[in-house]
């Protein structure tokens, strides 16, 4: 639980920020990260709202960018409630609860939460390994910030047991940070070898993020994966040399 990290992205105002950090104390959790919020998110207005939670509200980081956000994260959750050629095998809430179980309370896991008006970005879903969704009613589907983040917090707190009992002994996943770094070395020598199409590299690449991120890569894995790349790298640069 202790390093389970809520995200806001974009939050756009003060009464939502506030009544995150009171569902989050509600819960059990303390670890909030905003990207890029309002500039009134500690205001008065919030910190009434957060009413015993405003600690939480104090202590809350700040970054200008959700990749900075999650680059010591080994694991990231995203919410969306939009269904696209990009987003697919979606888990509800507690679904993705159940996804921790196997995790060591070692390992840094965020669940990450879009603006309240147009949520994440698909390249901000791109940072995540998995997508949650509440099943909510088709006739009204949008909920509101801090009531989605309760309903997630709710089934994380009921599997409390497993996370703080988790498996030990595997090999610890790859943080966010690592991961990035593979995707974009990955990026660049299948544009090198010329398996992605240069037009629209990301169309192709999105298909593996989903993939490798279904997999849950380890950080060994992510270090042989690099080695992969690397040695393509060469196996390239040593054909177009005999290629003249």
């Amino acid at each position: 639980m202790d390093n389970t990290i809520i995200v806001l992205v974009e939050p756009q105002g003060p009464l939502n920020v506030g009544s995150v950090c009171r569902a989050m104390m509600n819960f059990g959790f303390s670890k909030l990260r905003l990207v890029n919020p309002c500039c009134d998110y500690r205001s008065l207005d919030a910190r009434r709202m957060a009413l015993s939670a405003e600690s939480i509200l104090n202590d809350a980081l700040v970054f200008p960018t959700l990749e900075k956000a999650l680059a010591d994260c080994h694991l990231a959750f995203g919410t969306t409630r939009r269904f696209g050629k990009y987003r697919q095998d979606f888990l509800t809430p507690g679904q993705s609860a159940a996804r921790l179980r196997s995790l060591s309370p070692d390992n840094r896991v965020a669940f990450v939460f879009g603006r309240e008006d147009r949520g994440l970005h698909t390249s901000e879903l791109d940072l995540c390994q998995f997508f949650v969704t509440i099943p909510t009613d088709s006739a009204y589907p949008s909920m509101n910030l801090s009531h989605a983040v309760a309903l997630v917090l709710y089934e994380l707190g009921k599997e409390k047991a497993d996370l703080e009992n988790g498996l030990s002994g595997e090999d610890p996943p790859a943080r966010a940070e690592d991961m990035e770094n593979m995707f974009q070395h990955m990026r660049q020598t299948l544009l090198e070898v010329e398996y992605l199409d240069h037009q629209n590299p990301d169309h192709i690449l999105r298909a593996f993020r989903r993939l490798f991120g279904r997999s849950g890569l380890s950080d060994r894995e992510v270090r042989i994966l690099q080695g992969l790349w690397s040695r393509i790298d060469w196996i390239e640069g040593q054909r177009r040399k005999l290629s003249g």
